[in-house]
């Protein structure tokens, strides 16, 4: 059952008929551009996105283009700030300006939606104790009921998802690529819950998702079978991120279907939601809508990247639910790829820690091309 209030109005199309179906729509973009240009504000108007996700790599792309942060970074470095200063004030101002803009679509859906992701130092992804310290200053910084914090789903993130949620700051958990650790996300938000409630909090205040990888799945699987190369190999392309989102989706119906779950839902909790990340395709010969239109349930989230939000809007076509009826399948196809000795735990395990590097990588280069510029203007 549903614990979303009604969807906001939106013009006819796919969108409103995703939202029709359960799936909140966020654009996985943000910059100073946007906002600056009311790009932001138009695509909320006309698009019918609720909610915005952004990661390290999406931030330094930003601040490597064009010169929509120069003005603040000039007077950040007159002020003597360093490096890792700057890129704080400067990433958090975009999130506290979008979550202005999201406002109304927060307050219309009672906090479901309007949300606005920031990404915990992507450094500290094995260090729980700064990751939570880091996730309290962010909140405070961006100071935006909607603001959601994003912690990976490391080992060492999961006892800081916890302490995070249960001193009341909302949680978006990302690269989540693993059944397992899947399952191990669910327990840390539910403990985090649990903690928050036995310490007097107003539980129906703090939300959560949880960030399924999926396009990065297709792209390792479909190359180890490309290797194979038979033709019961082939035929398995494409198939194994879909799996893995669906089964994803039965654990959750799973989990929040128990007592423990119920005890927490009868004093106010929110599920946390699975959200579908990485939803852009990255191989041309597959449909370019084949992560939206492919996982369509209720109570979920879908961030696009705005060529795929595009694309869906222009030739997506929802058939309502295309999980529930598909876990049966979905194990098939699991199981027959570990027949081909194609590794799951071993798939998931190395794009977990890819993932990692791709932040760092993008997060190093952010704080090199700000360093570069912050030289530049105590220089002028």
């Amino acid at each position: 059952m549903s614990t979303m209030p009604d969807q906001l109005p939106t013009a006819p199309g796919p969108i409103a008929d995703l939202g029709e179906a359960g799936v909140s729509v966020w654009l996985d973009d943000l910059s100073r551009e946007r906002l600056r240009s009311g790009n932001l504000q138009e695509l909320i108007d006309t698009t019918g996105i609720v909610g915005v996700t952004t990661n390290p790599s999406i931030f330094q792309a930003a601040l490597a283009e064009g010169d929509a942060y120069d003005e603040q970074l000039n007077a950040l470095a007159a002020e003597g700030k360093d490096v890792d200063e700057v890129v704080f004030a400067l990433t958090t101002d975009d999130v506290r300006a979008a979550c202005d803009l999201f406002r109304p679509i927060h307050e219309a859906t009672d906090g479901v939606d309007g949300r606005v992701s920031i990404e915990v130092d992507p450094r500290l992804a094995e260090d729980s104790e700064r990751t939570a310290v880091v996730a309290a200053q962010l909140a405070e910084a961006v100071d935006r009921p909607q603001v959601f914090i994003k912690i990976p789903a490391t080992e060492a993130g999961l006892p800081a998802i916890t302490k995070t949620l249960a001193a009341g700051i909302s949680v978006n958990v990302t690269l989540i690529f693993s059944l397992e650790r899947y399952r191990a996300v669910m327990n840390a938000f539910v403990e985090g819950l649990e903690q928050a409630l036995d310490a007097g909090r107003d539980i129906s205040t703090i939300h959560s998702v949880a960030s399924f990888f999926v396009s990065r799945v297709d792209s390792e699987i479909d190359a180890q079978l490309d290797r194979i190369g038979t033709d019961e190999a082939r035929a398995l392309r494409g198939k194994a991120a879909l799996a893995n989102a669906r089964l994803a989706y039965q654990a959750y119906e799973e989990v929040f279907a128990t007592p423990r779950w119920e005890r927490l839902e009868a004093e106010g909790g929110r599920r946390q939601r699975p959200l579908w990340a990485s939803t852009g395709v990255k191989n041309p010969d597959y449909p370019d809508t084949l992560y939206v239109t492919e996982l369509v349930a209720d109570d979920t989230v879908n961030t696009m990247p705005e060529k795929t939000l595009d694309a869906t809007i222009d030739h997506g076509v929802i058939t309502g639910d295309t999980i529930t009826g598909g876990y049966a399948e979905a194990e098939d196809v699991l199981d027959r790829l570990e027949t081909l000795g194609v590794s799951y735990t071993e798939v998931t395990a190395k794009l977990e820690t890819e993932g990692v590097e791709k932040f760092e990588k993008a997060w190093k280069e952010l704080l090199d091309g700000v360093r570069t510029e912050l030289d530049k203007a105590t220089t002028r």
